[in-house]
């Protein structure tokens, strides 16, 4: 009987991977692995490694304290390294965004608001970015975020 094991990656120990095609053209293909895409990111630096569409998946680089951002769309956060808190406020105003904008947008300074509260996400943890509210997020330590969100100008 054969063994397979899962070997989960991190940033402190990951395996550059390799795309293996069988009977198909590698033009038709993309691999990225978002632990070596983020060990060399900016912290909250929003890098696009897959697209469906408009749609996007962005590995982000959680360290320190990022900026407010909202968007007129839901989005969500999976942790796949490390601690990440995620604080959210609803907006008083959420015509800050326009509502077909694309994409998040930093906000200037913290957002007027009510607290919703926090989410404290480790590794497989994933958050809600509701539409309508202010993200932010904060990580003692380097980890990684993988987001599903629409492609915008900061993407």
């Amino acid at each position: 009987m054969t063994k397979y094991v899962t070997k989960l990656g991190s940033l402190e120990e990951y395996e550059k991977g390799i795309l293996e095609i069988i009977d198909d053209d590698p033009k038709r293909y993309t691999y990225s692995n978002m632990f070596d895409v983020a060990s060399s990111s900016k912290p909250y630096e929003k890098v696009a490694v897959a697209k469906n569409m408009e749609y996007v998946l962005e590995v982000i680089r959680a360290e320190g304290t990022s900026e407010w951002r909202t968007a007129a769309h839901d989005e969500f956060a999976l942790v796949t390294d490390g601690e990440v808190e995620v604080r959210l406020i609803k907006l008083d105003d959420p015509s800050v965004v326009s509502p077909d904008k694309e994409g998040s947008i930093a906000l200037p300074g913290e957002p007027t608001g009510k607290r919703m509260g926090y989410i404290k996400a480790r590794r497989g943890h994933m958050a809600l970015l509701p539409v309508g509210a202010a993200y932010q997020f904060h990580a003692e330590r380097p980890g990684v975020i993988l987001m599903q969100t629409i492609a915008g100008d900061d993407t």
